[in-house]
């Protein structure tokens, strides 16, 4: 394990860390780096690509919590 990016990396998982009980999909894309906009989210989440724990999700609303996987463009991270 590593710490990359302001987050851990372990095995290509980075570990996104949240201060709440939860956290959108929009928000967890740009706090992850995975898009740099909300309007960004939009387009790739349409787009079907995002993945949540191996499943396409276009709901940018989609509420996430500790422990779920999100995946883009061959990067992956986990909320914690």
């Amino acid at each position: 394990m590593r710490w990359k990016d302001g987050c851990w990396d372990d095995d290509g998982v980075r570990d996104v860390s949240i201060t709440e009980d939860g956290i959108r999909l929009g928000q967890l894309l740009k706090l992850a780096g995975l898009v740099d906009t909300g309007a960004d989210a939009k387009t790739v989440l349409a787009a079907g690509e995002v993945r949540v724990n191996g499943e396409v999700e276009t709901r940018r609303g989609r509420q996430l919590r500790r422990g779920d996987v999100v995946e883009r463009a061959g990067e992956a991270v986990r909320v914690s």
